[in-house]
């Protein structure tokens, strides 16, 4: 009789948060600076208070769905099992869609940094060993990639404190406002709120990765606990960073109208402050971001294609398969790996449209999962109960909802063609509905691994 093999747990609270922070990447401020603050009229630290509570709400209905479903599947498992099996599909597709965009536009980025680096290397090279890098690690287990990310992490720290300490250094100098302390990145009277609100619609998506550690339910002791105070440390630490960043940068650059290039505006800021020799090590900042992050997103997709494997909503046999060895769903990492190849042909901005909208779809559906568990099937309806599991989370929904409708042509016309796609495959599946899609078994081993 074959074995069967499944994840097994051995994550306690520090890595799964240094996890989540790795895909969150805490230099992601630095990559959409330029752009926000155009949106925003240069009040970027607002736009990432608001950007946080946001995600705090969306956070709030996290904790609370890994309480009640602490497997593997995250979103996806969440719809499924509250609101429909066949909706649960769709959010899975949808989330699927974001998932396997990050991981190659994380290539797609390093590469382009490499190839800046050491221009005599094609770019097709530094992709390839990036993704082979990133495909070992992973597949040596979920403790090999969480040790490496909390060196990654470390670094990013580092370059993100010789940035702060460098632009303090200049303020005291008189650069830009020359001042420690400002209202404006936060309250401008000549700044309509409504621009701080288009910036927060950019930045909220920086806030990808507070959700990611849910996928690392099945591999964490006593994820009922764990998970959810990862979900809000995660956010918390990755949000309170971003507004301090971009407050600071505010004060040493308040001129968003002089970059010279938006999307570069950060590298523009590094060397203002640090001169070339900062501008170098702020460079190897960002590749590193890259790699933290496509450590963990690979991570991620991987073990969401598992939990679909395992469900039989796409074929077991490769996609539910655990290696013996390494405990890891070596198939579906190797597969990740191939479709980030794709990053060879595919634009950053098309991989960028399909994130946007699978990571909104996810978000408004964990929220309704709340409402749908707690407050309708289990009658948690006290007024108590009613604020907690039906206002805090239709509110989460909300502001989600309102951040998918101001998503951009792109993103609204690549998500609608994948999602066409998975309701088709769906028909074909359920054979026009007239069949349940397969479900989680829920009979898992609560006990940590040695």
């Amino acid at each position: 009789m074959t074995k069967s093999h499944s994840l097994k747990r051995t994550l306690t609270l520090f890595p799964v948060v240094i996890f989540g922070l790795a895909y969150m990447a805490p230099m992601t401020v630095f990559t959409t600076y330029g752009v926000a603050a155009e949106s925003s009229n240069g009040m970027i630290p607002a736009a990432y208070l608001a950007a946080l509570i946001t995600m705090l709400f969306t956070a709030y209905s996290y904790g609370l769905m890994v309480k009640a479903y602490p497997v593997a599947g995250s979103a996806y498992t969440y719809a499924q099992k509250t609101i429909n099996p066949h909706v649960g599909f769709l959010v899975g597709w949808a989330i699927l869609m974001d998932y396997l965009f990050l991981p190659m536009i994380n290539v797609l980025v390093a590469g382009i940094y490499f190839q800046a680096a050491i221009p005599e290397v094609p770019l097709w090279i530094w992709m390839v060993l990036f993704i082979g890098a990133i495909t070992i690690i992973n597949i040596l287990g979920i403790k090999v990639t969480t040790r490496v990310n909390s060196i990654l992490i470390t670094y990013q720290f580092l370059v993100i404190a010789i940035f702060i300490i460098l632009s303090l250094r200049g303020l005291a100098n008189g650069m830009g406002t020359g001042t420690f302390t400002s209202a404006l990145p936060f309250y401008n009277p000549e700044v309509s709120f409504s621009l701080v609100l288009a910036g927060a619609s950019i930045l909220c998506l920086s806030f990808l990765g507070f959700d990611s550690v849910t996928i690392l339910s099945e591999e964490t002791i006593e994820p009922e606990k764990t998970i959810p105070k990862a979900v809000f440390l995660v956010a918390l630490i990755g949000g309170g960073l971003f507004i301090l960043v971009s407050y600071v940068s505010y004060l040493v650059y308040p001129d968003f109208t002089a970059f010279t290039n938006a999307d570069s505006a950060a590298f523009e800021i590094a060397a203002y402050i640090g001169g070339n020799l900062f501008s170098s090590l702020f460079a190897s900042g960002m590749i590193v971001l890259c790699f933290a992050s496509g450590l963990s997103s690979h991570a991620s997709v991987s073990r969401l294609l598992y939990a679909m494997g395992r469900d039989s909503v796409i074929p077991k046999k490769i996609f539910g398969y655990i290696h013996p060895k390494f405990n890891t769903p070596v198939y579906n990492i190797l597969l990740v790996s191939l479709f980030a190849l794709s990053a060879l042909v595919v634009d950053l901005v098309t991989a960028a449209s399909f994130i946007n909208f699978g990571a909104l779809v996810a978000f408004t559906f964990v929220n309704l999962s709340v409402i749908a568990y707690y407050f309708l099937r289990n009658n948690k309806r006290s007024p108590k109960e009613t604020i907690l599991y039906l206002i805090i989370p239709l509110i989460g929904a909300s502001f989600n909802l309102w951040l998918w409708s101001n998503l951009d042509k792109n993103s609204m016309l690549l998500g609608g063609i994948w999602a066409t796609c998975g309701l088709i495959y769906l028909l074909f599946l359920t054979k026009m509905f007239t069949r349940r899609p397969p479900e989680l078994n829920f009979e898992i081993d609560q006990k940590p691994s040695a």
